[in-house]
């Protein structure tokens, strides 16, 4: 059944007000700071950490609620730990030369901080790129 396009409205609508909120979330919490990352990874404060261990409780919630109503989720297939190696290594450098993690950049544009607009265009031709070699690149 194709939805409608009044329900992909709809649907985008929510999509764009979750992703607000999160913005929201994310800003307010401080979790864009570059002086709560940086508080972070030099061990000086625990504020992130305790970010992080709640996100993990609430997945590990998540996925107990998914395998008690039996909804399957396919296992993940591991590679060689190349890719993951030269992965962390590009992530690692962009987000120590931007000063931002990829996931708040739209909170850091929506905050006023309006030069992250080229970082999200270079993001997304990057993804573009990835895509569009994927085909062709050893996995």
């Amino acid at each position: 059944m194709t939805a409608t396009p009044a329900q992909r409205e709809r649907s985008l609508g929510v999509y764009l007000a979750m992703g607000v909120l999160f913005g929201i979330v994310l800003t307010k919490g401080e979790l864009v700071s570059w002086f709560r990352i940086e508080e972070a990874l030099r061990f000086k404060g625990p504020y992130l950490y305790e970010v992080f261990a709640s996100a993990l409780a609430v997945a590990a919630s998540g996925f107990a609620l998914l395998k008690r109503r039996r909804i399957a989720l396919p296992p993940k297939a591991l590679g060689r730990g190349v890719r993951y190696v030269a992965g962390g290594a590009v992530f690692g450098l962009g987000w120590g030369t931007v000063g931002a993690c990829p996931g708040p950049l739209f909170a850091l544009i929506g905050a006023g901080v309006g030069v992250l607009t080229a970082t999200v265009v270079a993001a997304l031709a990057g993804t573009w790129t990835y895509g569009y070699l994927r085909p062709r690149l050893p996995h």
